[in-house]
């Protein structure tokens, strides 16, 4: 079982940043990718950005540019960096961590985006 524990969500102006953290914990090993999903009111989630195993990073293309994702492997940590944030960013992200044995999730930290 990982537990992951997310942080840095917010309010903030179009235009400005944010820097999301989830810190993994527990049973950590095998690890396939760990990243960053999203979900709006009335639509479904949708992948932000990730990292795999051998450190390629994935991003949706409405946050190419953007948003940058990280990891520090010595904390069990990822990070995302979310500048020139747009309204239609506002969501719930959630934090999560797929290895051999399943996927878990963080409770989400909203991120509200106000124009």
């Amino acid at each position: 079982q990982v537990q992951l524990v997310e942080s840095g969500g917010g309010l903030v102006q179009a235009g400005g940043s944010l820097r999301l953290s989830c810190a993994a914990s527990g049973s950590i090993f095998s690890f396939n990718a760990m990243g960053w999903y999203r979900q709006a009111p009335g639509k479904q989630r949708e992948l932000v950005a990730r990292i795999i195993i051998g450190g390629n990073k994935n991003y949706a293309d409405s946050v190419k540019g953007r948003f940058t994702i990280s990891r520090d492997s010595a904390k069990n940590t990822v990070y995302l960096q979310m500048n020139s944030l747009k309204p239609e960013d506002t969501a719930v992200y959630y934090c999560y961590y797929n290895a051999h044995t399943g996927t878990s999730w963080g409770q989400g930290t909203q991120v509200t985006v106000s124009s």
